[in-house]
């Protein structure tokens, strides 16, 4: 880490064995590129590794790990991560039990992972589920996909769906460290999806297409009747409570506490801005909402485009700049694509 800036590296959604079946390593290739292409200190991922409809295996979780091993200026746990709804396991299975396994944020199985939590430079505090780390005066917030409990059916038989989903425990665990911290910190938040309405097709039913005979159909995701089609584009459970607005009204109550929310789940070129909203926006009393990537190029097909974002944080400085970085050419050239660059006002500087 330089002494004037701090660079995060931003990505997401590799569904690494869809790509690996057309011939392409999604996180490797990736690994790669950031590596050779640009200088970043650490990554946030934010989950879906696997591309399994049904249950993630552990054929494809020992793939992720040969892919993660393309690090070489980097250690693995220079990158923080999170679960995605396709990560997730069954309803009756103990909860994480594959990302626990195979991604391990907290190095509970180094033996499978790779991942030490010794060796972290940025130490997390917590547990997968939900855990913190610092870096200069920046909280980063880390919440997890989970299943729903009340959902008897769930991972496996109904895709990644229902919609994104945290426990009250991990609402009030966030609500308390943006409480505790965001006076003096900078405050970004992480998790597999954005809140309703903040980025590209995050609206009720904006997940899917309207068909011929006027019913839905997949469109960005899985259309399953039973999965609450019309909240997977977004968090849509919160404790239990299907489509309560919970971040989005304690955002509202409580302007200018926190300035970043990182996710990704929608996969789309970086110029779609379906439902009049892009990938950048902000929303909520201030916060910036970044749907910061999709890594793969062949899940969900019709959309896809790889690309991922550059957080760049000048010493001193009260602004952060947002670089859009296109993995491949078929959309635009390979590299950073200028037009999407965003700069964004923080809350306070930041301090290394």
């Amino acid at each position: 880490m330089s002494a004037s800036q701090l660079k995060i590296w931003a990505s997401g959604c590799a569904h690494v064995s869809a790509d690996k079946a057309r011939g392409r390593e999604s996180l490797a290739e990736a690994i790669r590129q950031a590596e050779r292409d640009f200088d970043w200190d650490i990554g946030i991922n934010v989950g879906d590794f696997s591309a399994a409809f049904g249950l993630p295996t552990d054929e494809e979780g020992v793939e992720i790990v040969r892919q993660f091993g393309a690090l070489k200026r980097h250690r693995r746990e220079d990158i923080y991560t999170i679960c995605g709804n396709h990560d997730r396991n069954a309803p009756d299975e103990p909860e994480a039990m594959w990302f626990r396994r195979w991604i391990d944020p907290m190095g509970e199985h180094s033996e499978t992972s790779g991942v030490h939590r010794n060796r972290y430079r940025f130490a997390p505090v917590g547990t997968h589920e939900r855990y913190h780390f610092d870096v200069g005066n920046i909280r980063f917030l880390m919440m997890s996909d989970v299943n729903e409990a009340s959902q008897a059916r769930g991972r496996g038989e109904l895709g990644g769906n229902p919609g994104g989903v945290v426990t009250r425990e991990t609402f009030d665990w966030w609500v308390d460290q943006v409480e505790r911290n965001h006076r003096d910190r900078i405050i970004v938040t992480a998790h597999h999806y954005l809140l309703k309405d903040t980025t590209v097709a995050t609206g009720a039913w904006e997940g899917m297409r309207r068909t011929a005979d006027g019913g839905w159909a997949t469109d960005y995701h899985g259309y399953y009747a039973d999965g609450t089609p019309q909240g997977a584009s977004f968090l849509y459970w919160v404790g239990g409570n299907p489509d309560g607005g919970a971040f989005e009204a304690w955002l509202d109550d409580n302007p200018g506490k926190v300035d970043f929310w990182l996710g990704g789940h929608t996969h789309t070129n970086p110029d779609d801005r379906h439902g009049g909203k892009g990938h950048v926006e902000t929303r909520h009393g201030g916060v910036t909402f970044v749907n910061v990537s999709a890594l793969t190029r062949w899940f969900v097909h019709l959309h896809a485009m790889p690309h991922s974002r550059l957080f760049t944080f000048e010493d001193g400085s009260d602004h952060a700049v947002i670089d859009c970085y296109m993995h491949s050419d078929e959309y635009r050239a390979q590299g950073f694509y200028p037009d999407r660059q965003v700069r964004v006002r923080l809350t306070k500087p930041y301090q290394s």
